[in-house]
């Protein structure tokens, strides 16, 4: 009976420091040990020191801004393990604090290793690949994307104000077909990066779905189909018509109306030429005048597409 009762009273305190936590904006992970010896061999014989007012007089100024981060209101509303805030992240300072140098800086750790001391709290469910993506054998950390030591944005703690601006510090690439005729509304807010990638994944181009079509058809629902008359290269890719970040062509479309459609009906005895299809007027649309459904048809008479 006592026994019942005690884990009663565990089970109300568990949960009500959940909903202190949770009423923070704040989720915290279970933490696991690091071997901190095997990431920088400068750390043997080093102790915790579990005192942040070791390390203010010294830093004062990351202290100050690191004060109103995510990671600080986490640290004070859930019990930590030995050491919390500042030796969680950065490993056992009594050397450090002995005799200071850059021995024992984050710096001095490869991008995987940097890592690792995140994954101590933050792996698994969308980070659950992370480890074997793309990114990181790129030599791209965490901290490559997000700024712990200070509020940069309102999401993620990420490294720039937005998930573009954080993306395009590598793929300027993409951000320069952002800017073309045609693209997807991410200059205009409606979505970012995240809405088709997970940076954290390892899935064909870090896709949120497991294939192009699972993660085109997650907004544009129309084109899912099945159809009873399905266009074979939709169904395989959507990319073999459209380029997703951004096209100088209308609809995302990788060339231009009909000679899009004549890569592959090339043949005489129809009106596929551009002569026909008169793709050079603003009025035409080339060969979806005719042809009205491209991704797929449902009507009886719609073997051609045209209905």
């Amino acid at each position: 009976m006592v026994g019942q009762v005690l884990n009663r009273f565990s089970c109300v305190g568990t949960a009500v420091m959940l909903l202190a936590v949770v009423a923070t904006g704040v989720a915290v992970a279970q933490q696991r040990p690091v071997d901190w010896v095997a990431l920088n061999p400068a750390f043997a014989g080093a102790t915790r020191v579990n005192d942040r007012e070791q390390c203010t007089p010294c830093h004062t100024d990351v202290m100050e801004t690191f004060t109103s981060t995510r990671h600080a209101r986490a640290f004070r509303h859930a019990s930590m393990p030995e050491g919390g805030e500042c030796e969680s992240c950065h490993g056992p300072r009594s050397k450090h604090v002995e005799e200071p140098n850059d021995s024992l800086a984050w710096s001095r750790l490869t991008a995987r290793q940097q890592s690792a001391v995140c994954l101590q709290c933050h792996e698994g469910g969308a980070r659950l690949a992370f480890k074997n993506g793309p990114h990181l054998s790129a030599e791209v950390s965490c901290t490559s994307c997000h700024f712990v030591m200070e509020t940069r944005s309102e999401r993620a703690l990420l490294a720039k104000e937005s998930a573009p601006a954080t993306c395009y510090q590598c793929h300027s690439d993409v951000r320069g077909q952002m800017f073309k005729a045609s693209h997807h509304p991410v200059r205009e807010g409606r979505m970012d990066c995240a809405s088709c990638h997970n940076s954290h994944g390892s899935t064909r181009a870090l896709l949120t779905r497991t294939t192009v079509n699972d993660t085109c058809v997650s907004c544009h629902a129309e084109k899912r189909g099945p159809f009873v008359w399905e266009h074979a290269p939709v169904r395989e890719s959507c990319l073999n018509c459209h380029d997703s970040h951004g096209s100088n062509n209308s609809n995302l479309l990788t060339s231009k109306g009909a000679f899009l459609c004549m890569q592959c009906h090339s043949y005489g005895g129809h009106v596929n030429l551009p002569r026909y299809n008169r793709v050079s007027s603003p009025l035409a649309s080339g060969c979806v005048n005719c042809h009205l459904a491209p991704h797929g048809s449902n009507h009886p008479s719609g073997a051609k597409l045209t209905r």
